[in-house]
């Protein structure tokens, strides 16, 4: 079982890195594959580094590694999303979902929610995508965390006009305006307000 303090999914392996963890990682298959399959997936290589990702999944699957299992499951929804297997990512990425909600890991889950929204407005599942966005959102209102209020906002703009909702995009578009106005970032306000007008007139 993973210790109480879920590592973020990027930075599989012990928490302490000394000699020690070095050579658990050289005489870990599951890890090494894994190590293998992020040069891989860093060189564009999608193919090899889901073969690498897959086989270091398997090998945590037989150690039953859970937090290893959410990690190589993460990246090999990447290296799908590297394929443009949408679908498939997805699957993966649901798989990692499941554990990092079993630890009540918020962040990893934030991450996970990213990408999982990218996959769906490619695969113009595009209700389930805002479904998504809007917890997102929420999250990050909660937090309050106004940098990632408007990323989100203006990722929700562009579903809305996916989907030809024109009024609730440019409502998308005003209210990152105002954050912006209330943080004086006169220019970025002005600019998604503009935004906005473009889209109404």
């Amino acid at each position: 079982m993973v210790s109480e303090h879920i590592q973020p999914l990027n930075s599989i392996g012990p928490v302490d890195d000394g000699p020690a963890a070095d050579d658990d990682k050289l005489n870990n298959p599951a890890r090494r594959d894994y190590v293998k399959g992020r040069e891989q997936y860093t060189a564009g290589d999608y193919a090899a580094a889901a073969h690498s990702f897959h086989n270091a999944l398997r090998g945590f699957e037989e150690q039953g590694d859970t937090q290893g299992i959410a990690n190589a499951s993460d990246r090999l929804g990447d290296a799908c999303m590297g394929r443009e297997e949408y679908a498939m990512a997805l699957e993966h990425y649901e798989r990692a979902k499941g554990i990092c909600e079993q630890e009540e890991d918020s962040f990893s889950l934030l991450a996970l929610h990213k990408k999982m929204a990218a996959c769906y407005r490619k695969l113009d599942r595009l209700d389930e995508a805002l479904d998504l966005l809007f917890d997102m959102l929420e999250h990050y209102q909660v937090l309050k965390n106004p940098k990632g209020a408007v990323d989100i906002l203006t990722v929700m703009a562009e579903v809305f006009i996916q989907q030809g909702r024109i009024s609730e995009a440019a409502d998308a578009y005003r209210t990152v305006s105002s954050i912006h106005a209330n943080f004086k970032h006169k220019r970025l306000a002005e600019e998604f307000a503009k935004r906005a007008d473009d889209l109404e007139a």
